[in-house]
């Protein structure tokens, strides 16, 4: 008779994990009385899991605070299961060539819990230009990137996604629920987002989705540049079309078939 897989759980591997899942969302440092607390565990046993943590470096320690956050073996785990998809090595090809032809910063980036999270970024070769850093996690209703997953998502996933009160960044920044959704709806129909200055002031972005074989939306491919540069005219009739493009041959070369979506309708 064959045991159930969590008949096989290892307690203490799956403490491991929880110590790690506590650091989502904006709790980015703990102390061990606030893991304890939230962990039901003593304090002896939080600090041995954190040793063992820190001593393969998927913890690290602000000695200025004490307190403990991420280290940088996640990110690179991260990145591994992101390439094992075929998502970056597909993209990176494509993103010179969009790089090359709008001369401004594009990236990549995928869904992480409440946000989306940049896993590739080539910037463009100008003295002024957008600088994103990679790992950092970026609000879903403020930026290009997160408004291009959302805009695909069920309303049951929107619901799981989106918190009762959309925070504000800019003046720009949506948080009016309803308002959002009917932005969501339009995206849906131009295949684009755009972020007009809501996460930061003065820069702006388009993006659009990256679908694999299963039609899913698994990343977001953007272009970001200062909003100088970056007009209404000039997204509309270049920008947009160039992301747009890339968007449907990064998804095809993921095996997405968009001809056969469309037919099928």
């Amino acid at each position: 008779m064959r045991r159930e897989k969590s008949n096989y759980i290892i307690q203490s591997v799956a403490h491991c994990l929880d110590v790690l899942e506590q650091f989502s969302g904006e709790a980015e440092e703990l102390g061990v009385t606030e893991l304890s607390k939230r962990l039901k565990l003593h304090k002896n046993n939080v600090f041995r899991l954190l040793a063992t943590l820190e001593s393969r470096g998927y913890i690290e320690q602000n000695r200025a605070t004490e307190n403990y956050r991420l280290g940088i073996r996640c990110l690179q785990l991260g990145q591994s299961y992101v390439q094992h998809m075929g998502l970056l090595r597909q993209a990176r090809p494509i993103m010179g060539e969009l790089v090359r032809q709008v001369r401004e910063t594009a990236y990549v980036a995928v869904l992480r819990r409440a946000g989306v999270v940049p896993v590739e970024v080539m910037e463009a070769d100008r003295p002024v230009r957008i600088v994103s850093q990679l790992g950092e996690t970026l609000p879903l209703h403020a930026t290009a990137a997160g408004k291009a997953y959302l805009a695909f998502e069920s309303e049951d996933e929107l619901r799981a996604l989106l918190p009762d009160g959309l925070s504000r960044f800019t003046e720009r920044t949506v948080v009016d629920r309803q308002t959002l959704l009917q932005q969501l709806r339009s995206i849906t129909t131009s295949g684009y987002a755009v972020d007009m200055g809501e996460h930061v002031e003065d820069i702006r972005a388009v993006a659009v989705p990256v679908r694999d074989y299963t039609r899913n939306v698994v990343g977001t491919l953007a272009v970001a540049a200062p909003a100088s540069r970056l007009t209404n005219e000039r997204i509309e009739k270049e920008v947009a079309p160039l992301v747009l493009k890339a968007g449907r041959e990064l998804s095809s070369r993921l095996g997405f078939d968009l001809g056969r979506r469309e037919a099928q309708g």
